[in-house]
Formats: structure tokens, sequence, C-alpha cells
């Protein structure tokens, strides 16, 4: 038997919630990847979840690292394009928390950029290993409720104090649809595919709130409707996924528990990951309602499935196109927002 080959050595680049609460707790979930730098400025926080780490306060120092192959960038959302830059033309793969840049031209400089020097370029759209949206997914896969035609999902909180923190601050690519959009979209593209036009509408409800914290938007597909939503004022929060079909219907009311999970301390591995016991309800064509369990949820997949391409051993778990769709729906969006009007997305298909 082949010996295994050395694990992927990592940067991490940023150490804020993303970075301490998704990024390093999957990367070290998969064998295959080795986490050995984090950029960032505090050095004590980094040290005490992950003491063996080096850290150095330059991101683009620790880019430059010699024993790096792999950037996984967890820094502001303005940051993204320059740092993936840099990290590709120093010869890295690249990983970018979502959204991978404010813009889709700066996405499409980087898809391009990422082919000539022959190295992965992904984005962490970890929310398609959600256990709700895995159940839904496998039930319109298996033609349970026919050919869907209503499609809502959504991501509602309550938070009703303004954070200081960047996202919710004015700036490149900040506000609610920025942060969660991302995830709203991905999983619709895989659902239904590309849409017709959008329509969009968003809001500032919050006392103080500086940027968007409240976001609506429709998508269409010939006859069928998507709908998106996302706001940070629902103390009595929506079901997860709502989707009606010619043969019936679904409904997901509970949200996938990893971050929950996370926070709490629990990783890939444990027995309890990843599980949902609020079931998926399938209301069938006689009235009848059938309550299914849903599979776990499993967010280190992506970085299973990363470690695997970069070997070159399977498929980018987030393809350029995949990436830049999402791009083009997100400032579709925006741009139908800011007119009132229907928006068609600025489809690429990288070459």
């Amino acid at each position: 038997m082949p010996p295994r080959p050395a694990p992927t050595r990592v940067a991490l680049i940023g150490y804020g919630f993303a970075g301490r609460t998704f990024h390093a707790p999957l990367i070290q979930a998969v064998p295959a990847l080795s986490l050995v730098v984090v950029a960032s400025r505090d050095a004590a926080r980094v040290h005490a979840d992950l003491p063996q780490v080096d850290v150095i306060a330059d991101p683009l120092a620790a880019i430059a690292d010699p024993r790096v192959q792999l950037v996984v960038i967890a820094s502001p959302n303005q940051s993204h394009a320059p740092l993936a830059r840099a990290a590709l033309a120093a010869g890295r793969h690249v990983v970018v928390d979502k959204p991978v840049t404010p813009t889709l031209a700066e996405a499409c400089e980087l898809a391009t950029l990422a082919r000539h020097q022959d190295r992965v370029l992904s984005v962490f759209h970890n929310r398609r290993w959600d256990s709700d949206f895995l159940a839904v997914r496998e039930a319109i896969a298996s033609g349970l409720i026919g050919e869907p035609v209503h499609l809502e999902s959504r991501i509602e909180r309550f938070r009703p104090d303004v954070r200081a923190r960047w996202r919710e601050q004015a700036g490149p690519a900040s506000g609610l649809w920025w942060d969660l959009g991302p995830h709203l979209v991905d999983q619709a593209l895989l659902l239904l595919g590309r849409p017709d036009s959008v329509l969009a509408s968003l809001s500032a409800q919050r006392g103080g709130a500086v940027t968007d914290d409240w976001a609506h938007v429709l998508l269409a597909y010939g006859s069928r409707r998507v709908v998106l939503h996302a706001g940070m004022l629902a103390a009595g929060a929506g079901a997860r996924f709502v989707v009606h079909g010619t043969r019936g219907s679904l409904v997901k009311q509970g949200a996938d528990r990893q971050e929950a999970q996370l926070m709490a301390g629990l990783r890939p591995g444990d027995p309890r990951w990843g599980e949902d016991p609020d079931p998926l309800v399938w209301h069938d064509a006689e009235g009848g309602v059938h309550r299914r369990p849903v599979p776990r949820g499993d967010q280190s997949r992506f970085y299973a499935g990363l470690a695997a391409a970069v070997r070159g051993e399977g498929e980018n778990p987030v393809s350029p196109v995949q990436m830049l769709d999402v791009m083009a729906v997100m400032e579709a969006a925006v741009d139908a927002a800011a007119s009132g009007c229907a928006r068609v997305p600025a489809w690429v298909d990288p070459r």
C-alpha cells in the first residue's frame, strides 16, 4: 500500500469570528490538511486555542512563508481581493471566505489569475453541507414533490442592537445581504440553476443601523419563483425552507446546528456532530403529513473536498463558475434594490 501523502500545509489569514469559529476547527478536522500559520495581531488569542501554530502579524508574510501551500482568507471583505491576488501570485492555492470579493469584476480577475497560475481557487460556501439544505436537496432530487414551483429560503435572527464590528458598519460589501446573501444565493443556484431575473429590496431597520440589516430578494425562473430573505429583527423566525411543488410541499422549520455546535466546542467526529432532530415535513398530494429524518450536516466536507482537489484527486468543491454565478446574483440584487427594477445577472463563464 503506497504511503499516504504529507498533509497540505495551510496558512489562515484572520482569526476573527469566521476564522476562529469555522475555518480553524474545520481545517483541523481534515487529516489531509495541516494548519501551520495564522496571520493575526492577537497572538495570545490564537495560542490560547492553537498553541502549536505559528502566529505572524503580517498577512503578506504569512502568505510568503515557504512552508505554506494553501492560504485560507478569513479577513474583512474589502481585503479579500488583494490578499487572494497576492497568494495566487505566490503560487499558493486559495480559499476565500464568502463573499469572495466585493465586486464581480474582482472575482473574475481572481478566477483568471488562478487559471494562469494553475492553482485551486475556492470559496467557503460551507452551508452546502448543512442538514436543512441537504434534506431539502435530497427530497427535491428524489421527485418527492414533483416539479418545484416555489421556494422560500430564510435566515433570520433577533439581534436588535447594532454591534461594533465591520460587518455592520458602512464599507465595501458590508451589511446583511453581503453577509448571509451568499449562502442563500449559492443554495438556490444549486437547487434550480441560474435565474432569469432578480428583484430585491434592502433596508436598514434597527436604530443606529448604517447598512442593510434586512434583505428580500426574488429570483424568477419562468413561472417559478424563489424568495430569499434575511433579517435581524425576527424574534419569531419563519421556516428555514418552504418548497411547493406539483405533487406536494416541504417545510424545514429549524436550521442546521453546526454553528452553535462549533461555538460550544463540538468538533467533527463527535457523536453528536451535525445532528438535527428537527424533521423535514412532507405534505403529500392527498393531504397526508409525513415527518422525515434529515441527514447529518458536516461542513468539514468542504475542506475534505478541497484537500482532494489540491492533490489532484477530486473536483474543486466550489468551482470558479459557481463562485462567479453567486457574485452575479449578489450584484444584480444590489442593482435591483437601488433601481427598483428587475435585473438580469451578468453571467460570466471563465475560459
